[in-house]
């Protein structure tokens, strides 16, 4: 559960140093961001899997995430992740537990799901790689290599569609052997989304222990 979260949640945070970024693969890294901050919102369905085989570990599971500005409604595992743009809610009806929190988004490992698709902008030199074609799609994917060294990941690979200009996958290979893959399977844009979306409604959790941590 936490390994499916911090990949979903969470990119280790690298201090900015000299850079080694190819312009051909910023440009069409700054038209992915350019065309993601056009949308009012986004709503993404995505498929997660781990594998090492090291330790012969292969896991999967399935998601979706609503986005608007940084505020966003993340559903995996059957727990929900609601971010009002101020606290932090995570809903676990198996624990019948609710956790309310400040999100800290300046902490030394953590971005938002707001920040999956733009995640590269700080921290990374990057290089064009492979083209793919996936199922009809022209699938360009960049290297992008951590400025630091010492952490954790070897590179990512960051899958774009040629034609939309729409994250399609991104494959992170760890330095433990460890190879994780975020799908996004739908991409849905400037959907009619409730006004309540992002607001936590406590009166439905009666029977939940609400642990209120600020």
């Amino acid at each position: 559960m936490r390994t499916i979260i911090l990949c979903i949640l969470t990119m280790s945070s690298i201090v900015f140093q000299a850079q080694n970024r190819e312009p051909e693969a910023k440009a069409l890294l700054d038209q992915v961001s350019a065309k993601v901050n056009s949308y009012e919102n986004m709503v993404l369905d995505f498929k997660y899997v781990l594998d090492n085989s090291e330790e012969n570990i292969h896991q999967e599971t399935r998601g979706d995430v609503t986005l608007v500005g940084d505020n966003y409604l993340l559903n995996i595992l059957g727990i929900t992740r609601i971010f009002d743009g101020d606290k932090l809610i995570t809903i676990s009806p198996e624990d019948e537990e609710v956790t309310i929190s400040t999100q800290n988004t300046t902490e030394g490992n953590t971005i938002t799901p707001s920040q999956l698709l733009s995640f590269y902008e700080e921290g990374y030199n990057y290089k064009m790689d492979i083209i793919q074609n996936i199922r009809g799609r022209k699938i360009q994917y960049i290297k992008l290599t951590p400025i630091d060294s010492v952490k954790e990941i070897n590179y990512v690979l960051l899958g774009i569609d040629i034609n939309t200009k729409h994250v399609y996958n991104l494959i992170e290979i760890g330095s433990n052997a460890t190879k994780t893959t975020l799908t996004i399977n739908s991409f849905k844009t400037n959907q009619p989304l409730p006004e309540t979306l992002f607001v936590f409604d406590v009166s439905k959790y009666n029977d939940y222990f609400i642990n209120n941590l600020d």
